[in-house]
């Protein structure tokens, strides 16, 4: 296994990687590792006032800003948001991409979530595992020798009522960095998700005043995830610290693809 590790997070939807490993990812990156983010649709739904094509540019941007802030590359698959599908065109399209990659870690979200892309994307990323050492699946791309370690990613409460962490980690010292990347997400952060919850009129106009209220959401909502799992947090670095750990994100191992022992776990996860 070389010092460099390799991690790809395949998402459904443009800022789910960011939200979910954000802090992950830029520890990874600030240590010399390769870290890709995949968005397996466009995001072309996500909006009230502009869709299709025009919505899909700006979401392109807004990932490509995100990843620019830690240094990192960011894949959208031209899939049109709401309409993805565990079928065998899109596992292929995953598989490839793994292959492409060389992961050592393939991070996939929770496969109980909220949303049909959430859970599909789960889906086809699950159903990669063990098809990307197969010569015969997709066979113009070189196949791997070694299966990946597949693990969900968390960093934010949701309605998963299966998600069970293996590891929780302090992303305190990442935690900016992570804001920041939210925060390239306008579209969503500053006018969808306002408007699809009944409060766009508390937005403020002031675009540095607007930007500081998508922060402080951002926190609240990621200290409750702390919170969530602090005796995990606890467990893992002691009473003192575990209690003082003000954001976190989680991974499980994935049932499928390769199960590390704990001296795997601490090289591909060296969050202390």
């Amino acid at each position: 296994m070389s010092e460099q590790i390799r991690v790809i997070f395949i998402a459904a939807h443009p800022d789910d990687c960011e939200i979910h490993a954000g802090g992950m990812a830029a520890m990874y990156a600030a240590a010399g590792h390769v870290v890709k983010f995949v968005s397996l649709t466009n995001g072309g739904t996500g909006h009230f006032q502009m869709g299709g094509g025009e919505l899909a540019r700006r979401r392109y941007a807004e990932a490509q800003a995100a990843a620019d802030i830690i240094g990192i590359t960011y894949d959208i698959v031209d899939n049109h948001t709401g309409e993805l599908e565990p079928n065998v065109a899109n596992r292929k399209t995953v598989v490839r991409m793994i292959r492409d990659f060389t992961p050592d870690i393939v991070l996939l979200l929770s496969p109980d979530d909220y949303h049909p892309d959430h859970r599909y994307a789960s889906v086809l990323v699950q159903d990669s595992a063990y098809l990307v050492t197969v010569p015969g699946m997709c066979p113009l791309t070189p196949h791997l020798m070694q299966n990946p370690v597949y693990a969900y990613a968390n960093g934010s409460v949701t309605t998963s009522t299966t998600f069970d962490p293996t590891l929780v980690f302090d992303i305190d010292g990442a935690i900016e960095k992570k804001l920041d990347m939210a925060c390239c997400h306008e579209s969503q952060y500053l006018e969808w998700i306002p408007y699809n919850q009944g409060c766009l009129d508390q937005v403020p106009e002031d675009k540095a005043e607007a930007r500081e209220w998508m922060r402080e959401r951002f926190s609240a909502r990621w200290h409750r995830f702390a919170d969530r799992w602090r005796d995990r947090l606890v467990a893992r670095y002691g009473e003192e610290r575990g209690a003082a750990v003000q954001y976190a994100e989680a991974i499980e191992i994935c049932p499928f693809g390769s199960q590390p022992d704990q001296d795997e776990l601490n090289h591909l996860f060296p969050f202390e």
